[in-house]
This record gives C-alpha cells, sequence and structure tokens, in this order.
C-alpha cells in the first residue's frame, strides 16, 4: 500500500470518527447534527488544532494526502446538491401568493441590502478582501452568499418542529423557489467571472440552458419510461441516479461553471413517484452523501483559519450579520403578516428561511475556488453561516410552536388558490397546502 493511500485512508477514519463524536455533541446542545461536523471538520484546520505543538494538522493532512480528500468533498456536495433538488417539490412553483411573496422577499431584500453595503460601504470589504473588491463579479457574488436559504437543513428542522404545519410548508416552498433562483444567479455570476469559465458568459449560459433543456426534455422522459419497466437488475434506480448525477456534474465542470450545479438540475430532472421523491432512490443517496460529507466540512476547516479574521474581519462581520439577518427576517415577517399569517406563523416562516446552513458553504467553496473571494472574507462568511444557523433552534424554541394555540392555522392568501402538498420530509399522513388548510389524505 502507497503511503498516500495509507495516509488517505487513516484520514477517512478520522474525520468519520470526528464527525461523529461532534455531531452528537450538537445533538445533545439541541443543535442540527451538521453544524457539530462543521465544527469538527473546523476544529480539525488550522483554527484550533493547528495551532498546538508540532502543527498536527499537517501531520495528519499533509499536502499529498489534501488532493484525494477534496476529490471525495466534491463527490459528496455533488451528491448532497443532487438530493436538494431531489427534493424540491415542482408544485410550490405554481404555490399560492404566500409562499411566492415570502421567496421574493426573503431574497430580494437581502440581495439588495448586500449590493447597498458593498457600495456604501466598499471600504470594509476592500480591508479585508482588497484582491477582488470592487467588482460587480464580487458584488453579485456577495448577494447571492447572503441571500441563499439551507433547504436541506431548513427541511429537517421542519420534519422536527413543524410537520403538518402553516410555517413548515409555507418555508418549504419558499425556499424552494428561492434556491432554484440563487443557483441560476449564481451560475451567471460564474459565467460572467471571467476565472470560472474559457467561453463567454453568454456562450456559457446558453449552454447550461441547452443541457438543462436535454435534461429536462430528452433525459427525464426516457429515465421516466426505463424506471417504470418492470423489475429487473437493470431497473434499479440507485445506481441510475449515482450515473446521472455524477454525469451531470461532469458536464457542468467542463463547462466551467461547477459540479454541484450539475448536481442540482440532476436532481431536479431526475423522475418522481406520484409528484413526490422516491424513497428508493432518497434514502440510498442521502446516506452516501451524508457519509461522505464530513469530508467536506474537513477540507473547509483546513482552509480557513477562523482565528486569522482580525478586527476588520469582525467589523465586516458585524455589518454582514445585520444586513443578513434583517434582510431575511423583517420583509418575510411584513410578508407573511399581509398574508394573514398570525404574528407566531409569521415569525416562524421568518426564523427558518434565515438558516443557511451547508448550502452556504457550498456557495462560498464555490466562490473561493473561482477566485470571487480571498481568503479571509472567505473566513468572514463561514462564520456567517455557522452563526445564522445556530442561532435558529433558540429563536424557534423562544417563539413556540403553532399548534400550541389550539387553534386551526390562519388561512392566507386568496379563495382558489392552488394547494401544495407539505414537503416529503414532513411526514404526515396530510397534504397540507402553503395556506395551512388539510385537503386529503395521501398516506396511500
Amino acid at each position: 500500500m502507497s503511503a498516500p493511500t495509507a495516509v488517505v485512508l487513516g484520514d477517512v477514519a478520522l474525520v468519520v470518527l470526528v464527525s461523529w463524536l461532534s455531531g452528537g455533541v450538537a445533538r445533545r446542545l439541541n443543535q442540527p447534527t451538521v453544524i457539530g461536523q462543521i465544527l469538527g471538520g473546523i476544529a480539525l484546520g488550522p483554527t484550533l488544532l493547528g495551532r498546538l505543538p508540532g502543527d498536527p494538522t499537517t501531520f495528519l493532512f499533509p499536502a499529498e494526502a489534501r488532493p484525494f480528500l477534496s476529490v471525495l468533498a466534491q463527490i459528496a456536495i455533488v451528491l448532497f446538491l443532487f438530493v436538494a433538488g431531489y427534493e424540491i417539490d415542482f408544485r410550490t412553483f405554481r404555490a399560492g401568493r404566500t409562499a411566492v411573496n415570502v421567496a421574493l422577499a426573503a431574497l430580494l431584500a437581502p440581495m439588495g441590502l448586500t449590493l447597498a453595503a458593498v457600495s456604501l460601504c466598499g471600504g470594509l470589504f476592500s480591508a479585508v478582501d482588497p484582491a477582488h473588491a470592487g467588482r460587480t463579479s464580487f458584488a453579485m457574488f456577495m448577494a447571492v452568499a447572503i441571500s441563499i436559504t439551507a433547504l436541506p437543513v431548513l427541511a429537517a428542522i421542519v420534519r422536527e418542529r413543524a410537520p403538518g404545519t402553516t410555517a413548515g410548508a409555507v418555508s418549504i416552498a419558499a425556499a424552494g423557489l428561492m434556491d432554484v433562483a440563487a443557483w441560476l444567479v449564481l451560475a451567471a455570476v460564474l459565467s460572467d467571472s471571467g476565472h470560472a469559465t474559457r467561453w463567454s458568459w453568454p456562450v456559457a449560459l446558453a449552454l447550461l440552458v441547452g443541457f438543462a433543456a436535454f435534461l429536462f426534455g430528452c433525459l427525464r422522459p426516457v429515465l421516466r419510461w426505463w424506471l417504470a419497466r418492470p423489475a429487473s437488475l437493470l431497473s434499479n434506480p440507485v445506481p441510475v441516479a449515482l450515473v446521472v448525477a455524477l454525469g451531470s456534474a461532469w458536464v457542468t465542470e467542463s463547462l466551467g461553471l461547477h459540479a454541484v450545479f450539475g448536481g442540482f438540475l440532476a436532481g431536479m430532472a431526475m423522475p418522481r413517484r406520484d409528484g413526490a421523491p422516491d424513497a428508493d432512490v432518497l434514502g440510498p443517496m442521502e446516506q452516501v452523501a451524508n457519509l461522505l460529507l464530513p469530508l467536506f466540512f474537513v477540507v473547509t476547516g483546513l482552509s480557513v483559519n477562523l482565528g486569522a479574521v482580525g478586527a476588520d474581519g469582525l467589523g465586516l462581520l458585524g455589518l454582514l450579520l445585520l444586513v443578513a439577518i434583517a434582510g431575511k427576517i423583517v420583509p418575510t415577517y411584513g410578508v407573511a403578516r399581509l398574508h394573514r399569517l398570525d404574528p407566531r406563523q409569521s415569525a416562524l416562516v421568518a426564523v427558518m428561511v434565515n438558516t443557511r446552513g451547508l448550502t452556504e458553504l457550498i456557495v462560498l467553496e464555490v466562490g473561493k475556488s473561482a477566485g470571487l473571494i480571498g481568503q479571509k472574507l472567505y473566513a468572514v462568511l463561514v462564520m456567517l453561516a455557522l452563526i445564522t444557523t445556530v442561532m435558529t433552534g433558540p429563536l424557534l424554541q423562544l417563539i413556540g410552536d403553532e399548534r400550541k394555540d389550539g387553534r386551526r392555522p390562519t388561512r392566507p392568501g386568496r379563495p382558489g388558490r392552488i394547494e401544495t402538498s407539505t414537503p416529503p420530509t414532513a411526514h404526515s399522513g396530510q397534504t397540507v397546502g402553503v395556506g395551512g388548510e388539510e385537503t386529503g389524505d395521501t398516506s396511500a
């Protein structure tokens, strides 16, 4: 066995162990498991372990092993984005006005505030990242990074804390709409950045649109027919999903955009069963992604040093936290109230869409690898992602469960709107519209 192979195997074992322990600690503290895993990955890097005598980080993760870990980490986030895309309920695209307007407010308000902050407080950004601040692509990337919502983490929160509720249904529907819009904007930013593609941005976007049209117009019908065939060895959906996810990631990476776009598009294009994700596909793909994701957290931790942020970085972090939190919570709460959700429901929706989680880290990794942000700003934004995710649980507990009121949720929107179901992760036997009313038993 070659030395790099032995080191990588040992590193993977160490990462899995640390991830398991740190995830368990996070659960004991009433936080999502992913928070503990992220912190565990950061702790293995220069932020903590690298500060000990003898620099154990360099010993445990030598330079020759890191490229192999990075490849495994890229596969992990491709599969994670496949699952995120696969979990999006297309019925949310024809949701009532409540979810649509919440999505618009929770996406456009923080984007606008971020662009204003970059313009008016350019000195703060230049002090932290002088090589990139001032560029149009930098400002647009910052707008996406600050406005993103973590759909997978949000789905887990809804499953645990608000299954079958109005707030949960509205939040999931809005997050699905925001995810699609944010990734499309990020693709446009990357294609126009001059760093990530060998084609001009109109050509790169045209190629991406053409590839998406192929996935949805050609490949999806073929996959639906193939998977509906009588059971056989070749009709197992999991290898098919894996090939589609990795093959799509290869295409978008070859286009110079990023492999994660391919994974997300593949998940959206993968055929569903009766409009909902097929558990035979979702379960195994999610399990593989979750097993590999700790490697992404370690790769992130190895490339970030939170202790080196400095005074300028902390000042910028304070500004971005204000923009990120106020830009999400205030307009979202206002829009929810306009659509006749009661104050508690509106507050729950506002807090839940403020969750950024792992999706934010993936966006940051895309931006860093494309040369849109530097190392110091990357560390600042990692801290923002952690803070806005950690605060979600305590705020939800403070607000309380909307079901404690003992009354039927307020019905927002106008009469005759099209109902959408609760997310597939909300294991209830009822279909709940974005207005919160039960529309029938779907357990069959």
